[in-house]
């Protein structure tokens, strides 16, 4: 498929899908493999999905250990920002995770890592790990945008057991998903 086409695709899926709920440049070597975090496991971000009942935009990720799943709901703008690049869809002009990691390549800021660290009350959080020539920066992120930066970045995501286990597991995914953006 065409990627203008591909684009205009996920972008209308998208709209449909929150109407119907109502509402580069690189510098230096590669880093070093981020080691392991103690009680977390590396994931895959599978995709982005429309979720069948409530039409909301979900980003899922399913642990590389042991298959476990969370599903995270997310703002449209994130969900494109994630199901871009995952489709390898460059949009005619930049958004606004492609101008951040833009800006971290012309600092030479590398992302080195994404931990999502806790669910409270429903809500999901991250920290973004990024290696500066200054050392090591961590910042507290919404994961949702910390996942759009490590896909673009080719960083690592990590899940804490205690996330999987405080989130409602995901079942195996239907073929098709609900509607994949």
């Amino acid at each position: 498929m065409e990627p203008r086409t591909r684009l205009a695709r996920m972008i209308l899926l998208l709209t449909f899908g929150v109407a119907l709920a109502g509402a580069a440049r690189g510098g230096g070597g590669a880093l070093p493999a981020p080691a392991p975090l103690s009680g977390a496991q590396e994931v895959l971000v599978k995709g982005v999905f429309v979720d069948a009942d409530g039409q909301q935009p979900l980003v899922v990720l399913e642990g590389k250990r042991d298959g476990r799943r969370v599903a995270m709901v997310i703002g449209p703008a994130e969900a494109a920002g994630i199901a871009l690049p995952l489709e390898h869809v460059t949009p005619p002009r930049p958004l606004t995770h492609d101008l951040l990691a833009a800006a971290f390549e012309r600092l030479q800021v590398k992302v080195d890592k994404v931990r999502i660290t806790d669910l409270r009350d429903n809500t999901y959080f991250a920290t973004l790990y990024l290696v500066a020539a200054a050392g090591p920066i961590e910042l507290d992120s919404r994961p949702s945008d910390a996942i759009a930066l490590a896909v673009r970045a080719k960083a690592p995501v990590y899940v804490e057991d205690q996330v999987f286990e405080k989130a409602a597991r995901v079942p195996a995914l239907p073929a098709p998903p609900g509607s994949r953006i």
